[in-house]
């Protein structure tokens, strides 16, 4: 994640001290666009991750720290905080954070066949994992939220993309509404290859559960399939990616024949979330004066072209 609150290495020794914790390194960690992340290392050659959260108090961050513990229990590789007086959240520079071992491996530049099935039945496990689980979030980024996000875009958008925005949201609510049956629950959200690990083909840890919120299981499909199944800078999709992950996802959970007609479509809007949220994103980043190395922000432009490109496959041009 971007560097917003920079810490020396006396400030995070004292904070991991209480963890049982002695760091001797301190490894500020780039890109992303919500919190900020640095790498740690104790004197016995273990690594950490040190997350302060810009956005959330304590209340929010730490309601996440179940969930892992959920999905660390159901066999979903992911980083389980670490605890002391019974809780994963304490305050760091005045926000909250927390310190959880490093999954180790590398994000795929490009997916090959095997990581696509891995991250698809890793995501439908995520997906059955949480099913009915007990928790509300105040931060939920839905498809209600980023409907606002992109009506409040609009004014502010050249003729074109007010154009593009109209066509998808006007074929998603005709399509939706003729296929109902879409089953709802937790969703990671922001399921990219930059928030999975791999040695090889392995997959060793999902990154980066803020995003997670109550939506449609079919928008995290979407997500991942536009990401994994998609060679940058090209915008079109891999079909043999694709129907590889489907049929691995399928393997742990069927899709309903109503997901599965709406596929294409939520393609398309899950382009659309993610060039919406880095539009918005670069205007905030703009406003608050955010400048410099340390600060990552991603081109929205790869979003409007894949949504472009989605849509084409919607109407049958693709």
């Amino acid at each position: 994640m971007s560097v917003y609150t920079p810490l020396s290495l006396e400030e995070v020794q004292a904070f991991a001290e209480p963890y049982g914790l002695a760091i001797i390194e301190l490894i500020p960690i780039q890109g992303g666009i919500q919190n900020t992340n640095y790498f740690l290392v104790d004197q016995s050659q273990q690594h950490y991750v040190l997350t302060v959260f810009e956005e959330l108090d304590a209340e929010g961050a730490g309601e996440l720290v179940p969930v892992l513990d959920c999905l660390g229990k159901a066999g979903v590789p992911v980083a389980v905080p670490l605890k002391y007086d019974g809780q994963a959240i304490h305050s760091i520079a005045d926000k909250p954070a927390q310190i959880a071992p490093r999954l180790m491996g590398e994000h795929p530049e490009e997916a090959s066949i095997e990581q696509v099935q891995a991250i698809a039945q890793a995501q439908a496990k995520l997906h059955l994992a949480l099913q009915g689980f007990p928790l509300e979030r105040d931060f939920n980024r839905n498809h209600q939220y980023w409907s606002e996000v992109a009506s409040q875009l609009r004014p502010q958008l050249i003729q074109a993309d007010q154009q593009l925005l109209n066509q998808v949201f006007q074929l998603f609510t005709v399509i939706t509404q003729a296929y109902p049956n879409r089953p709802t629950g937790f969703i990671h959200s922001d399921l990219f290859r930059d928030n999975t690990l791999f040695e090889g083909d392995q997959l060793q840890g999902i990154l980066d559960f803020y995003e997670l919120n109550q939506d449609e299981w079919l928008f995290d499909i979407a997500i991942s399939i536009n990401d994994f199944c998609t060679a940058y800078p090209q915008a079109h999709l891999d079909m043999e990616k694709a129907e590889a992950f489907l049929s691995a996802y399928q393997s742990i959970r069927p899709l309903t024949s109503d997901e599965l007609a709406c596929l294409d479509i939520f393609l398309a809007m899950a382009a659309c979330r993610f060039w919406s949220m880095r539009l918005q994103v670069a205007q905030k980043n703009t406003a608050e004066g955010r400048t410099g190395d340390d600060i990552s922000q991603k081109d929205p432009v790869e979003m409007r072209m894949m949504l472009q490109n989605r849509l084409q496959q919607v109407l049958g041009l693709g």
